[in-house]
């Protein structure tokens, strides 16, 4: 979705997010060009590079997929919904909805356990606490799920706007 299309209500965290996005993304461009150009240059590296890319790629992930979510950017299977009468397509958004919010719950089940486990140990490199890892995913789940919970409780229906794009 574009700036121009982004509703106002979403304006500024989209904003917010697209930038933690190119941080990550430039950050982890220059310490892996930095650590390629030392190993390959002068036969040494940066240890930390590495961990320190993969920590940035998880965040930039979830940060991704909790930003698309109300901007209505995730993959959607209209095809099938759009077919349903307007009945049909009621009690679908609602089934919808209802396993989004069954996703949010198990991934973030999963991901606070991962937090948990992660308080008490560190990276090998860099030191940071290990529930960093996991800490994205269940912000995202958070994110996703309130936004998914907010839609049910308003009778937000589903967007079927979307286009296929064909190549």
């Amino acid at each position: 979705m574009s700036d121009a299309a982004t509703p106002a209500r979403l304006a500024w965290p989209y904003r917010l997010a697209h930038g933690a996005m190119a941080a990550c993304l430039g950050v982890m461009a220059l310490a892996v060009f930095v650590n390629v150009v030392l190993r390959y240059g002068f036969g040494s590296g940066i240890a930390a590079s590495e961990e320190l890319s993969r920590l940035l790629f998880v965040w930039m992930v979830f940060i991704g997929a909790a930003a698309a979510y109300p901007a209505g950017e995730h993959m959607a299977f209209t095809s099938l919904v759009a077919r349903l009468g307007s009945r049909g397509l009621g009690m679908m958004t609602v089934v919808i909805r209802l396993m989004v919010l069954l996703a949010c719950v198990l991934l973030g089940w999963g991901a606070w356990q991962q937090v948990v486990v992660g308080l008490d140990s560190h990276s090998v490199v860099l030191g940071y606490p290990t529930a960093l890892l996991p800490l994205p995913a269940l912000l995202c789940a958070v994110v996703i799920g309130g936004c998914a919970l907010w839609e049910l409780l308003a009778r937000r229906p589903l967007d079927l706007g979307h286009v296929a794009e064909v190549e």
